[in-house]
Formats: structure tokens, sequence, C-alpha cells
């Protein structure tokens, strides 16, 4: 059986409020094939959100170009908790897409990286709870009243999840609702949600965005045939990735994904990843394909 993907894109994220580069910035990793044939690993570290898409959008154009499909990994959630669509009373049919709808509809990203977030975060608290709540975590310049540096309390019954279904199968993935210090993935999130949005609107039919759009299920050849890049959420963590002398983290983290999922797919065992470990609950699976998405390989 061929591969399904002849190239491994990896992004790690940044909601960085400057241009940065260096450790804890933003670092595209792509494994393709050279022109020998052989697999070879290249490394851009943008400075600026602006630039990552400027990058990337170059990337996905040269391997459509040679005709090669890419999976495209993000490390930042592609969704929120389930129920979150309902709480916000967003509208339409597709809860992952409405939220993916008003995140672009509010966030503000402009090319230096000055950011909205923490006022989209704010905002969202106000609409959800009228308090600081869900969301927390900023510098204590940003705090409102609707957002604290600190988690104020506990997610009770009657609240909106703490953590996605696949949060839990990750083991030790943070928690979307936490908007700054280290791990927040939901600043991250927030900027990085509508970054891909435009990159599926785009470059159209040709991208999927997993599960979502393609089924929380095994995917096979035929499943995308015609598709030129599937998008991904990915956990460089669970890999335990380890820098080699003199390498950022970062960047180990985005090498070390990109062969893993390659040294798979030459195996023949990535296909499945894209579907649910055995026995997991039908309403998990509902729920990662209409809303929360799901981290590949959690839970494998």
């Amino acid at each position: 059986m061929p591969r399904l993907f002849s190239a491994y894109v990896i992004v790690d994220w940044s909601a960085a409020a400057k241009p940065t580069t260096g450790a804890d910035s933003i670092w595209i990793g792509v494994l393709k094939r050279d022109i020998r044939f052989r697999m070879a690993f290249e490394s851009f570290n943008p400075p600026t959100r602006a630039d990552a898409e400027v990058r990337l959008n170059a990337i996905l154009d040269d391997l459509k170009k040679r005709g090669e499909r890419a999976l495209v990994g993000f490390d930042f959630p592609l969704g929120f908790p389930r129920g979150f669509t309902t709480a916000l009373s967003l509208p339409g049919e597709t809860p992952w897409r409405a939220t993916w709808d008003q995140l672009a509809r509010m966030v503000k990203d402009k090319p230096d990286n000055t950011n909205n977030r923490f006022g989209v975060g704010s905002e969202i608290n106000r609409r959800l709870t009228g308090g600081p709540f869900p969301f927390w975590g900023c510098p204590p310049k940003d705090t409102l009243t609707t957002l604290q540096p600190k988690r104020t309390r506990e997610h009770g019954p009657d609240d909106l999840p703490e953590y996605r279904h696949a949060d839990l199968a990750a083991k030790g993935a943070a928690s979307i609702w936490k908007l700054y210090y280290n791990g927040s993935v939901g600043g991250q999130a927030i900027l990085g949600i509508p970054f891909v949005r435009r990159l599926r609107d785009t470059r159209g039919d040709g991208v999927r965005v997993w599960p979502f759009e393609t089924g929380f299920k095994t995917l096979t050849e035929a499943d995308l045939d015609g598709v030129d890049a599937v998008v991904a959420e990915v956990y460089p963590s669970l890999l335990k990735p380890q820098p080699a002398p003199g390498e950022v983290k970062d960047l180990a983290q985005v090498r070390t994904t990109a062969e893993h999922f390659a040294r798979l797919d030459e195996a023949n065992k990535l296909g499945p990843l894209f579907g649910p470990a055995k026995d997991t609950a039908a309403d998990v699976i509902l729920d990662a394909e209409r809303e929360e998405g799901w981290v590949l390989g959690a839970g494998a």
C-alpha cells in the first residue's frame, strides 16, 4: 500500500504579541522528498503569524504543484469543549464552523503580532457567564472584570467542561480556557483558528480539516482522492521529543512529530490513527466530529 501522504508539515504555533524568533516562537517543520526522492527535513522560523501564513501557503503551493499530498499538523486545539457553540447561541448547523466564524469576526491580529486575544477571551466570558470565567490568565495590565490573571474558580457540573475528550485522552494537555503562562493553548487557539480557517477557505476543497470534514474514522487513499492536504491537531509532547545538541526545543518538536507520522505512514499504520480507539463511546465520537476535534494519536 502506498503512503497516504508524501509530505508532513508540522506547525509549532505562538500567540506572541510582538515579532519573535528562536525559543517559544513559530516553527514550521517540513519533511518531504528531495530531488533524489529521499525524505529530507527543513525548518522555518517566521517572526510573525503573518509571515507564517505567507510561508505556509508557499509550502503548500509548492507541494500541490509537485502533486504531493501533505499532512499539516497544528499544535493547538481546533475546537472548543462540547456545548460551547450552544452556550454562545451561535447560528448554523455545524458547531465547529460556527465557532470558527465567530472567532474570525472577533479576532484582530496585526502584521506585527499585536493582537486582542485577551479582549476576545474577556468578551466571550461576558457572554457566557458575565464574569471572569471560564477563560482566565492575562498580564496584570490586561485585567478586566471579565478576565483575571488567575483562575477564579473550578468548573462545576453546570459549567462547560474544563477539558475536551481529546485533552483527557492526550494525558497532560492543557485546558483551552487558559490564556496565559506556560502551556496556554487558549491564546494560541483564539489566534490560530482564524488562521486555519483562512487557510482552509482560501485553498478550497483541496484541504480537509480532520475530523470535522473527514469523519473520525480510519482514512484510506480512497477517502483522500482529490485532497491536497489534511489539517489535523497534533500534540508533540505525546512523543517526548529530545532536542539535538544546540537545537531549540520547538524545532525538535516539529522535527520529531513530522518524522513520527512519516514512519507510521511508511508502515501503513497512519490511517487508523485518524479513527477512534477501540471501545470509544458513540457520544465521544460525535462530539469530536461536530465540535471538539481530536488530537492525532491521542488515546491510541
